[in-house]
């Protein structure tokens, strides 16, 4: 299966998911490349938040798209194929993580029933993250608990509403709020008064790692 130029790329920007995926299913297999360059960064973040470490990421993504790829036609749009997308991944690398002992789910003891405003307020501050704090948030991300990490990393990192996370999680929204507020104070503690802890520059996803993995898949599933 060749690679999809960009020029062609940029033909279909302008197509939902659902109808690039109609078009794959419908032969033109190519475009599968358009849905993996359209999720790639998200799907990192997800796969990231569970294995903590990155190129073990990278492996959970490239399983999440053949898999997805294999199973296709079994998306019914109940669900947007990105969330359906994504919990393939987080499917993929908590099994991995279970399977090498490295997952251990916390009770967080009825923490369905401690729901807090899921919308903090927020300044021209905290989108302003200095680069050279980074590498510290995402070390604090990182020692977040397993169950509190997902939730962050899909919240606050990739910013999913509380609705879209809960799905790609298959816990409640309760659930996911809880988590949240939990994971925010969790980083507060350990970066203090440090600014900028929500910024969306963690994790990054950039084009070379991108196109490492496009092309991986796309050798896979030709």
């Amino acid at each position: 299966m060749r690679v999809v130029s960009g020029a062609i790329l940029d033909r279909w920007t302008a197509l939902s998911d659902e109808e690039v995926v109609a078009r794959v299913l419908d032969g033109q297999t190519a475009l599968y490349e358009v849905l993996m360059r359209r999720h790639n960064e998200r799907i990192y973040r997800a796969a990231r938040s569970i294995v903590r470490d990155e190129d073990e990421a990278e492996d959970v993504m490239q399983q999440a798209y053949v898999n997805a790829y294999l199973h296709l036609r079994q998306f019914d749009r109940r669900a947007k194929f990105s969330t359906w997308l994504t919990r393939i991944a987080i499917h993929e690398a908590l099994a991995r993580a279970r399977k090498s002992g490295r997952y251990t789910t916390v009770d967080f003891g009825g923490e369905e029933h401690q729901a807090v405003d899921e919308q903090p307020s927020r300044n021209p501050e905290h989108h302003a993250f200095a680069g050279e704090l980074r590498g510290l948030l995402e070390s604090c991300i990182d020692q977040l608990p397993d169950g509190l990490r997902e939730v962050f990393m899909l919240r606050e990192v990739d910013g999913l509403g509380t609705g879209e996370t809960a799905e790609c999680l298959g816990v409640s929204e309760d659930v996911v709020k809880t988590r949240l507020s939990r994971s925010r104070a969790a980083l507060r503690r350990r970066l203090a008064e440090q600014a900028g802890i929500f910024a969306p520059e963690t994790f990054r996803f950039l084009q070379p790692r991108c196109d490492r993995v496009v092309a991986a898949v796309l050798a896979r599933i030709s």
